[in-house]
């Protein structure tokens, strides 16, 4: 199966990524050689998306170990160690950024013994094992998720969490994908997500690429279509999800958990294992990450407030596990009181 879009690609020794800043209106790569490439473009959000920037994230840090040329190890290990701390900087929130700078950190440390440029080549293919492991993962959520999916359904979406977020299926999206393989028809409604308008701009544009039918809504019409009983499902990704199952994702989805919750309609996270931080206990252990106000303050660099106002943006919340139905993932579906058994390691 290919890819539904090359959001990033690997080329020896340097990154080609496709800036989402600039769609749906135009589609441009960007060719990334440094690590601070790599911090800017995450943190500028030409890529995002928590499984798309853990692999980005971990391709800057081999980027970053290929530049050194000497022979001393400790100042070799020295400069990973400086880097990961660098890259962690980039977005607080997904975790997908620190795990896999943390399995990249394990299998240098593992292979100590070796020779600079062989450790530097371990890490790259360490780095490849997880982008392919990655669209594995997007195909596996999607068939498992397509068992959710009935003839005539209308799901709800929020945010992207599409082929855009991951190397090139998703997660949420994922689902309706393998459903739309599988000859099923449904229809999605696509939350705008502001202030940023990755469900407008970046959905939209991936579902249309599809050809899948879906219908763009304004974030508060939402409870509006569950009260007139025109959504049947709801499901988004994840940035962070704790052991015991509380979520942080694209801010809005704790809205869509609680009238979903009173609207008795099911709401699913739809995320692969490596977005699972386990040795947090609660969400309230999550780092919530605040952007700037102008993208709250201005639409397309375009200001729609009155000058001199200030403006609260937080670009995720946190969802409690009570009102998630379930975790669409790449080993199964698991209900919240059911992860705490799942074992993933690297």
């Amino acid at each position: 199966m290919d890819r539904i879009v090359k959001t990033l690609t690997w080329k020896k020794d340097e990154l080609e990524i496709l800036d989402q800043t600039l769609l749906p209106l135009e589609e441009k790569y960007i060719t990334i050689k440094t690590i601070e490439e790599v911090w800017e473009a995450i943190r500028g959000l030409n890529i995002r998306g928590a499984p798309a920037i853990g692999i980005a994230s971990a391709f800057g840090l081999v980027l970053a170990a290929k530049t050194y040329k000497g022979k001393n190890k400790d100042k070799f290990f020295s400069i990973i160690d400086d880097n990961i701390s660098y890259m962690k900087t980039a977005r607080p929130t997904a975790y997908n950024l620190f795990y896999g700078l943390a399995r990249l950190k394990k299998v240098a440390d593992d292979n100590y013994s070796k020779n600079i440029p062989e450790i530097q080549n371990i890490m790259e293919k360490e780095t490849v094992k997880m982008f392919d492991e990655d669209i594995k993962n997007c195909i596996n959520i999607g068939e498992y998720g397509n068992t959710l999916i009935k003839d005539n359904m209308r799901i709800l979406s929020h945010c992207n969490a599409g082929a855009l977020a991951t190397t090139g299926f998703g997660t949420a999206l994922s689902v309706f994908y393998s459903a739309k393989d599988h000859g099923k028809k449904f229809e999605v409604f696509v939350d705008e997500t502001r202030p940023v308008l990755q469900g407008a701009r970046l959905t939209t544009w991936e579902l249309k690429k599809a050809g899948i039918l879906h219908t763009l809504i304004c974030d508060s019409t939402a409870a509006f279509l569950m009260q007139k009983e025109k959504i049947d499902m709801v499901i988004v990704g994840a940035d962070r999800i704790c052991s015991n199952g509380d979520t942080a994702n694209k801010i809005g989805t704790y809205n869509l958990a609680v009238i979903s919750a009173y609207h008795k309609i099911p709401l699913y996270i739809a995320a692969p294992l490596s977005t699972f931080d386990f040795s947090l206990k609660s969400g309230d252990q999550i780092p919530i990450e605040e952007r700037p106000k102008e993208e709250v303050l201005e639409i397309g660099c375009i200001r729609i407030t009155p000058q001199d106002i200030e403006a609260y943006n937080p670009a995720f919340d946190v969802t409690p596990a009570k009102l998630i139905k379930g975790f669409i993932t790449e080993k199964g579906i698991f209900s919240p009181k059911k992860i705490s058994g799942i074992k993933y390691e690297f």
